[in-house]
């Protein structure tokens, strides 16, 4: 049995999302109702729901919702995909069946804790830091320097969370290269793909350029459907796909049925969701920006180049983490503070906080941070 840490993001969230007035951090797109979903789906689909059985659901996922799944990819079919609940699920099963105690994995620092943790707890690792004075990029020297005899997965995520930082092209094909050199996998975390302001040009998935690429993708950042707790793998390789599922008999066994006939309607209408999804970002995103250029002595703002989350530098002197507690024990507004954030492979900046754009209603909130920063602050 392996150890884990307390998940420190969650664990914040737990004591805080539903208790502050003003969600300012989320990583969600904003959701829908189950009635506006209901209206995207086809007369047939509808049915479907309404006069399923509530029993078990195939453990790799419905067929017709592994074919709908599929269409979003390039090179992978049905049977390349396994389906889990929700994509920690989908992170757990990959580094358990792809590490050992006497395997090595990279990951990208600052992360998800979960790619973290999850690796640290079953062999060593290394952790390459992105590299914030270089655009938050990753710096594929670093990942060839860290690679040892006995690496087996690298673990990314573009964009990525916090920043919202998508990895130029070349050296997302450049990181492809050195691992099929190296015969290692990539773990690449997508949920955001799709997600961000107009014109943002998105990394293809790694399962269709990558023999041993593992695409991680769920229904709850981009789509804005965390309820229906769905999530997948794509890959290539149809051992990892197999051992991944007999583990997933110890984990979820098969996921919601109702929900995979919601996630279908929602992947059937993808296009619709992300367009309205992405409108959101272009609204909010500007706001954002003329508030930290109001108060350009407290915060240096980075834009992201995708996803609806970024990762502001805190210049005050009382730091970030008194910042973020004050402003949501004294003003209800939530932000997670770089803390969160931080690593036990190496260091991860301490003054940044992640703030959210994918949601409606940023108005009111964004009103009382300015009343709390200009009282506390000038």
């Amino acid at each position: 049995m392996i150890n884990l840490p307390d998940f420190r993001l969650e664990t914040h969230f737990s004591r805080w999302e539903f208790k502050a007035r003003y969600h300012m951090t989320a990583s969600d797109a904003e959701s829908i109702s189950l009635r506006e979903l209901l209206t995207m789906a086809s007369p047939e689909e509808r049915e479907q729901f309404e006069e399923m059985s509530l029993c078990y659901t195939e453990t790799f996922g419905a067929p017709d919702l592994l074919e709908t799944i599929s269409s979003t990819y390039n090179n992978r079919k049905a049977s390349e995909i396994l389906c889990f609940a929700g994509a920690s699920e989908g992170i757990f099963a990959a580094n358990m069946v792809i590490l050992d105690k006497d395997s090595h994995a990279i990951v990208v620092t600052p992360n998800y804790q979960s790619h973290e943790t999850l690796p640290v707890a079953i062999c060593e690792a290394t952790g390459v830091p992105l590299e914030p004075d270089d655009g938050w990029s990753l710096d594929i020297d670093r990942v060839a320097d860290a690679i040892r005899p006995n690496t087996r997965l690298v673990t990314i995520n573009f964009p990525h969370n916090p920043t919202g930082v998508i990895l130029p092209l070349d050296r997302y094909h450049a990181l492809i290269e050195l691992c099929r050199k190296n015969g290692i996998y990539i773990l690449h975390d997508e949920i955001f793909n799709g997600l961000g302001p107009t014109g943002t040009q998105y990394l293809p998935y790694v399962a269709d350029l990558y023999e041993r690429g593992l695409s991680l993708n769920v229904m709850s950042k981009s789509f804005g459907l965390p309820g229906l707790r769905i999530g997948w793998i794509a890959c290539a390789d149809s051992e990892i796909i197999s051992r991944m599922e007999r583990l997933k008999h110890y984990l979820s066994i098969s996921n919601s049925g109702p929900s995979e006939r919601l996630a279908k309607i929602g992947l059937r209408n993808r296009d619709k969701l992300l367009a309205r999804n992405c409108a959101i970002v272009d609204e909010n995103l500007p706001k954002w920006e003329a508030f930290f250029e109001r108060h350009r002595e407290l915060f240096d703002w980075y834009r992201p180049d995708g996803s609806c989350t970024a990762f502001p530098r805190y210049k005050g002197s009382d730091g970030v983490e008194e910042f973020t507690r004050a402003l949501v024990e004294e003003s209800g507004v939530l932000l997670l503070p770089s803390t969160i954030y931080r690593s036990e492979l190496g260091e991860t900046p301490k003054d940044r906080f992640r703030l959210g754009f994918g949601r409606k209603g940023l108005d009111e909130g964004l009103s009382v941070m300015e009343a709390h920063v200009s009282a506390k602050y000038y």
